[in-house]
């Protein structure tokens, strides 16, 4: 299951960049890029165009690096990025209106459920986070990971934030 997943992330990630002309037919190579786009094209977010962004202070403990890899199209309201939190870095507890999928790419890291035993996640691990569940992920004490996190919005809204990972808690 996990390699049909990430197989099928992979060929939506990596999709080839063809259009619709006036007749209906996909034309190669004419992909807008970005801003160029106009209705009914598609567009090609070229890597390295968008900024990391620092994961902020309110709702990550550590170092936290968000790299966006796609956001909302409407009507799609499914966004996702890539996610990197250094040792001992975590996410406050929160939950996911439409719920959530993690795809790790590198490192260990650690996810925990509300009343439940942390565990340990690592590279082609795929979790998926039904809505409204609590949690937190993070990096392994010593180890840095990567995760690609998928959400869809409800009511505009893709994360509620709660209150933030005690030390014991992560440590558990």
């Amino acid at each position: 299951m996990k390699p049909i997943i990430v197989a099928t992330l992979s060929l939506f990630l990596a999709a080839p960049a063809f259009s619709q002309t006036a007749t209906g037919q996909a034309k190669p190579g004419t992909a807008a890029q970005g801003a160029d786009a106009g209705p009914g094209e598609m567009k090609i977010a070229r890597a390295g165009s968008q900024a990391s962004i620092k994961g902020p202070a309110e709702n990550f403990t550590g170092s936290v690096r968000v790299d966006p890899v796609f956001g909302a199209h409407p009507p799609v309201t499914t966004s996702a990025g890539a996610v990197t939190f250094e040792p001992r870095a975590r996410s406050a507890w929160h939950t996911h209106p439409a719920g959530q999928v993690l795809v790790v790419t590198s490192g260990v890291g650690r996810i925990q459920q509300w009343g439940r035993k942390a565990e340990d996640i690592r590279p082609g691990d795929v979790i998926w986070t039904p809505p409204g569940i609590k949690h937190w992920h993070g990096a392994a004490p010593a180890t840095a990971m990567t995760h690609i996190a998928i959400q869809d919005a409800v009511g505009g809204k893709t994360v509620e934030w709660m209150e933030k990972v005690s030390d014991e808690q992560y440590a558990q």
